[in-house]
Parts: structure tokens; sequence; C-alpha cells
């Protein structure tokens, strides 16, 4: 059966609440090197999520799928990869490379989360997102080899440190894509609870330095608009768009950051500057792209926030709610044609 579905545009709303997210959590890169200089990383980590789980409980929504214990698992690893882990290594490499160099390594982050979307979800990658995440990749790997062009091998093994925590950042991402369907606010704060504990206990085993009272507070700032707005959004965007698509949108964040960074005064080598451009070549490639054919949902019941306007959501009401809602709903079986991106609902295989 073949069914008609409207032109909205919805991925370019997850687009929107993507670069979005990548706005918050990109400014927040220099700030965190500014008032976390010199103190412990795991420290600083939990500060930032702390921040993070406060945005989280306070912004929860009654409109959306809730936490449930059969989650417990994974919002604890990512938790455990996305708010202690990668901050940490994040954190680390700051100290020992520039804000600008550091704020363009973070664009691996897009490159690994595409390759770990595409094995653990076969979302499709075409040759324009493939090339796209190539000049990424390139435009990462030549801030590595020219060490960042400030330090010397010091830079180099900072830059490998932010490498690192893009790693982690990328799993946390991949991993969380069932829970895009959850409310995001909800995992936001189960996540970076799991991230303070963490962090919080391993600063404490090591010994680290806490930032002054002033600075920790400024860094609570940071993580609640850095990382938990960041965040909150980012899952918004991942529902619409997939896991990989979402990273290469957000893989704009650098480029906020390494502006911001070069304003505070740090220099920009012109490997930062070729660097950089090659990134920006990949994204747009990336936001250009179109994907569209004949396609099947096949008949699935599950759980999340949904209108009745969007062309998937035919099931009825009595009375038809309006605007946003949440409960566990049936899909039957559809086949029809329209640009779509691997959303909760856009799962299919393609042949090549």
């Amino acid at each position: 059966m073949h069914q008609a579905h409207p032109e909205r545009g919805p991925a370019l709303v997850g687009t929107t609440v993507a670069i979005l997210s990548a706005l918050a959590f990109g400014l927040s890169t220099p700030l965190v090197q500014r008032f976390g200089r010199a103190r412990g990383p795991f420290a600083i980590a939990a500060l930032l999520y702390t921040g993070a789980c406060i945005v989280g409980l306070v912004s929860r929504s009654r409109s959306e799928a809730r936490v449930r214990a059969s989650n417990a698992g994974r919002v604890a690893l990512v938790g455990a990869l996305g708010a202690g882990i990668a901050p940490a290594l994040l954190a680390w490499g700051l100290l020992h490379t520039s804000g600008v160099s550091a704020s363009l390594m973070l664009n691996l982050e897009a490159v690994f989360t595409v390759a770990l979307a595409r094995i653990l979800y076969a979302e499709h990658v075409g040759r324009r997102l493939a090339f796209a995440v190539t000049l990424l990749a390139a435009g990462g790997a030549l801030l590595v080899v020219q060490g960042g062009g400030d330090q010397g091998a010091a830079s180099t093994m900072g830059l490998l440190a932010v490498a690192a925590a893009s790693l982690a950042w990328a799993l946390d991402n991949a991993l969380a894509k069932p829970l895009s369907a959850i409310d995001p606010a909800s995992v936001v704060a189960a996540k970076s609870a799991v991230g303070v504990a963490l962090s919080a206990s391993l600063a404490w085993i090591l010994g680290e330095a806490w930032p002054s009272p002033k600075d920790a507070a400024v860094l609570v700032a940071v993580g609640a608009t850095g990382y938990g707005l960041s965040l909150r959004l980012y899952l918004r965007a991942q529902r619409a768009l997939g896991a990989g698509r979402t990273a290469s949108v957000f893989a704009s964040a650098p480029f906020f950051g390494a502006a911001l960074a070069w304003l505070l005064g740090e220099p920009a080598t012109w490997s930062a500057w070729l660097g950089g451009a090659l990134m920006i070549v990949g994204l747009v490639l990336h936001l250009t792209e179109r994907h569209a054919h004949v396609h099947t949902h096949e008949p699935v019941e599950h759980e999340h926030a949904h209108r009745h306007d969007d062309g998937h959501h035919t099931h009825r009401h009595d009375p038809m709610p309006e605007g946003e809602h949440n409960h566990v709903h049936r899909h039957d079986l559809v086949v029809h044609e329209h640009p779509h991106m691997p959303d909760l609902h856009h799962g299919h295989a393609h042949e090549s």
C-alpha cells in the first residue's frame, strides 16, 4: 500500500536543533580550558555534569516517554562513557594543547559516530556523506600531524587525548540512539548523575585539585548549557536524523569553540585554518544531502512523543489530541516514498 507523506521538512527541523546543540557545546570548550586550568580532569567533569544534571531535572516533560528500569544498563554505560571518561579526557587534553586546535579536533566525534552508526544500526552512508566524513577525518589528522603548532610533542599528546574523548562521545552517541525515543531531559538527568558519581569518586580517590568556588560555579553553569542543554537538544535531533547524521551536523560545534578561543586571544596556526577549511567543506556536503526512495515500514509497537500530522502516526483517538503527546502505539505495514533520514521510523536497510 502506498501512502502520501506531507512535506513538513522534519530533517530541516532536526538539523536546526542539532546546530543549536552544537553551538551550546562548542562555546563551552574554550571556557572549560580557561576556568579549569591546572585542575583535575575528573573534578572538572564532575562540575560540568552537575550543571547538566540540574538542567535535566528541571526540564522534564510530561508528554514524553519516561526512563524505565529496562533502560538502566544502557543509561549507565552511556553515562560512564559520555559523562565520565570523555569529559575527563577532554579536560586533560585542553591542559596540553591550544583551545583552537582542540575545538577543531572534536570534529572526529562525527567521523567515529557515522562509522559506529553504520556498523551497529546499518544506517545508510552514501558517497556524499562518506566524502564529507573523509574531509572531516582529514582535517583532524592534519591537526595531529602538525601537533597543533604550539607545543610539539606535548601538544600532540593533548590532541590525541581530545581524539580519544571524541571516540568515547561517539560510542555514547551510538549506544544512546535507542534512548532517543525517551524524554531527552530524563535521559540527561540520569546520564549526568552517573557521570557525576563516577567523576567525583575518581577525583577524590586520585586527590585531584578542585577549582576555586568562583571557577567551580562558572564550570557548573558551563555544564548546564554546554552539556545539559546541548545533550537535551542532541537527543531530540537524533530522533529526527539518526545517530550518524546528527553527529555530522554536530560537527559544527568545534568551529564555534575555535572561533571563541580565537576571540579570547589564542593564536590559530596555518594547520588549524586548513584543517578547519576541510571540515567546513565536509559539513556543507552533509547539510545539502537529500535521501528519498520507496521504502517499507514493517509493523511495530513502541512508545515515544508524536504528532498526528507527520504522515506516520495514523492511529485514531477519540477525541483526537492536538500537538505532541505520548503513549504506546502501533504502526501497521506502510509502503511510501518521501525524503527521510534514519530516524525512529526509518531504520530500513539499503542495497548499497
